[in-house]
């Protein structure tokens, strides 16, 4: 027969191999952040953004970015889609011709990505908007608030 002591060692041990196995990880919990310059995940959220904004502005983009935060899986990000070469995108050559000569446009961008199955994916992006496009898209997609703010 085990004795306390050798009862409370098996119990203890347990205890802490549970909180170990399946307590998740503080980074599984999702602490809000911003990836910095030149890490490979900032590199990974921008290369999913980019194909379909180089597609709807019909030229290379860089972006020039003012807000990234992620959080559970989920990134936001504001800012201003440039030419690679930090040059300004010309708009009276996109599909926001009328709303850029009309005044009526921002060049700013602002999108919405989610990490699923080892890759992100954009969810919703804008160009050019003069409001906050994005005040209903914790709602609608799900992604938590703060990383909107």
């Amino acid at each position: 027969m085990l004795s306390f002591i050798t009862h409370r060692r098996v119990y203890f041990f347990f205890f802490f191999i549970n909180l170990t196995f399946w307590t998740p990880s503080l980074s599984q919990a999702g602490d809000l952040y911003t990836p910095a310059m030149g890490t490979s995940e900032r590199k990974a959220i921008m290369d999913a953004l980019r194909p379909s904004v180089e597609k709807e502005l019909h030229t290379d983009v860089v972006f020039k970015v003012d807000h990234l935060k992620v959080l559970e899986g989920w990134a936001f990000l504001r800012g201003v889609p440039q030419r690679p070469d930090g040059g300004k995108i010309d708009y009276r050559k996109t599909i926001h011709r009328e709303a850029f000569e009309a005044g009526a446009f921002d060049d700013g961008i602002s999108a919405l990505l989610h990490w699923k199955d080892g890759v992100w994916s954009t969810i919703k992006y804008n160009i050019g908007a003069t409001d906050v496009v994005w005040e209903d898209w914790p709602q609608k997609y799900g992604a938590p608030p703060q990383i909107f703010r």
